[in-house]
């Protein structure tokens, strides 16, 4: 290759390297991060489905969870339907604003 060629690819690896940095290792990140949430998942946690539907925790099981989502009614999803775990009302950490 001489100096032409290299310099003609050149921008094409800036385009991949910026696409890499931009777009994929956040996209990872994120992966890893619901993993680890939904491994971490314990009965009694409140949680917060992917469709925006609270509820607690009522049973787990390998692929799916069990989900108290109101008085007598019990949802059966799949584990990557959490979004996040919920931390109860009366556990403030700080982030109170009129503090």
């Amino acid at each position: 290759m001489n100096a032409e060629q290299v310099a003609g690819l050149l921008p094409l690896l800036l385009i991949v390297a910026v696409f890499w940095f931009l777009v994929m290792r956040p996209a990872r990140r994120r992966q890893q991060d619901a993993a680890r949430l939904q491994r971490n998942l314990a009965v009694g946690d409140r949680i917060m489905l992917t469709s925006g539907i609270f509820g607690s925790v009522r049973a787990i099981g390998d692929e799916s969870l069990e989900v108290d989502a109101a008085p007598g009614v019990v949802l059966s999803v799949h584990r990557q339907a959490v979004a996040k775990i919920v931390e109860p009302p009366g556990s403030d950490q700080g982030d109170d604003p009129r503090a």
